[in-house]
Formats: structure tokens, C-alpha cells, sequence
């Protein structure tokens, strides 16, 4: 796949998605959207991949739309911007939805459209020295739309509020505190960490079991509790039977380690 806003490469059962606009701080335009959508559909549907790891160049991770993009968008009419919008929300819900891990390793600013970028993802690690989160839209007039269906499952709806309605920014810290992070890195072991922790998915855990856990949570989240309850029930008895499954008991039982 040939790319202008980012790189993509494969090694380790790990596809390492890097944003590499540094001298944009990694701002999101259409092409990056496309870009963005393409990788993570390949890597969703390459076998020899467990797990994503999304990281950015240079000082900032993402710093919402870029000037340009924001141009052209305010000038765009009704039709041409209920479809640029739509592609955001099809990469979002791509990211969501995956079977696979996605890990967000935050080394900087992910602000607006960036912050929205790092709230989908699975696992968010934030370095403690210089990751910053914030939905700023509402200061330039904007709304951050598209990621509210995710934010609100993710912090809550109360903090959702006042992190959409004041428009701050936060650190890393305040950011795991309120559950928009997982871990934040110290002294400079962001990457080592991230590496980490991918390396821990890929060898302690079946792929196919993350991939179904991955899509009950999702589908679980607002139903009422019958309802989550019996589809709770139906992917228990439909995982028991999956080849993993399968293996990982006989390996348990046999006092064996199991390779995944």
C-alpha cells in the first residue's frame, strides 16, 4: 500500500500504523482519513497479524484537522460534508470493531479529531511527560460529533460533558483518571512499553478469543440486561466451541503452556 500521511509496516505479528505528517503534528486531513481506513482494514484482514499498534513521528501524536483541510471544509456544501464526515465515522467504527487489539501509544498532543483518533482505540498509553488530550472543537465553533458515540461509552456521560463542553486540554494523568487512558509511561518508556505490552497479547492470548470478546463489549454496551444477558450466553457457548478454545482447556488441564 503506497502512502503519503503515514507508514505501515509488519513484523512480529505486530502492524505498526505511525502517523508521519511531523511537520503538521500528524494533523488529520481526508487523505490521512483514507489512508488510515486502508491500513486498518489490510491489518483487520491479514492473518499474520494479532495485534495494532498506532503510533505518530515527531513531538505531537495528533493535533486535530489541519488548516488547510479546515479551509476547504468550511467552504464545502451540505452533501460534501455529510460524506467527508461519514468517512471519519466509518474509520472509527472500523478501529472499534475490529477483531483484533488496537493500542494507542500517545507521545504527544491528540487534540480534537486526534484525541477522537486515540479515544477508539483499545488500549490507550500516554507518555506522562508529554501526551495532552482534549476535544477543542467547541472553541473554534465546531462540535466533536462523530466521536461522542464513543467518548460517552468510554468516560461516561458526565465526564463526556465537560470534556466536550469546556473544550480543555488535559494531561496524561488526568486522562487516566478519568478513564480516557490506561497506563501512562514514565521517563521515556513509551515505546518500550507499548512493545510490551503487544508482545503480552500476541503470546498469552488467543487471537480468536480477543476478537470475540472484543465484539460482545461493543454489543453488549446498551442493551438492557435480558437482553445482554442471553447474547452474553450465546457468545460464551459459541467461544467453548471455537478450535482455541478447544486447545487452551486441553492445555490447562494438561498442565501445558499453550502457544497462541
Amino acid at each position: 500500500m503506497k502512502t503519503e500521511r503515514i507508514i505501515i509496516s509488519s513484523a512480529d505479528r505486530v502492524c505498526r500504523i505511525i502517523l508521519n505528517r511531523p511537520e503538521k503534528r500528524n494533523a488529520l486531513d481526508d487523505t490521512m482519513v483514507s489512508e488510515l481506513t486502508e491500513a486498518f482494514r489490510q491489518a483487520g484482514a491479514d492473518d499474520d497479524v494479532k495485534v495494532i499498534l498506532l503510533t505518530a513521528s515527531g513531538s505531537a501524536f495528533c493535533a486535530g484537522a489541519d488548516l488547510a483541510y479546515l479551509q476547504r471544509i468550511s467552504e464545502n456544501n451540505l452533501q460534501q460534508n455529510r460524506e467527508d464526515s461519514t468517512r471519519l465515522a466509518r474509520l472509527f467504527e472500523m478501529i472499534v470493531t475490529l477483531p483484533k487489539p488496537v493500542i494507542a501509544a500517545v507521545n504527544g498532543p491528540a487534540l480534537a479529531g486526534g484525541c477522537g483518533l486515540a479515544s477508539v482505540c483499545d488500549i490507550v498509553l500516554a507518555a506522562s511527560d508529554s501526551a495532552q488530550f482534549g476535544y477543542t472543537e467547541v472553541r473554534i465553533g465546531f462540535i466533536p460529533a462523530v466521536v461522542m458515540t464513543f467518548l460517552i461509552r468510554r468516560v461516561g456521560e458526565g465526564r463526556a460533558r465537560e470534556l466536550i463542553l469546556r473544550g480543555h486540554i488535559i494531561d496524561a494523568r488526568e486522562a487516566k483518571e478519568i478513564g480516557l487512558v490506561n497506563r501512562v509511561t514514565e521517563g521515556g518508556s513509551l515505546e518500550t512499553e507499548a512493545e510490551a505490552l503487544c508482545r503480552e497479547l500476541i503470546t498469552r492470548n488467543s487471537g480468536a478469543a480477543m476478537a470475540l470478546s472484543k465484539k460482545l463489549i461493543w454489543k453488549i454496551a446498551n442493551l438492557d440486561m435480558k437482553s445482554a444477558l442471553n447474547l452474553a450466553a450465546q457468545a460464551n457457548a459459541e467461544a467453548r466451541m471455537t478450535p482455541e478454545c478447544k486447545k487452551g482447556i486441553a492445555a490447562f488441564l494438561g498442565k501445558k503452556k499453550v502457544k497462541w
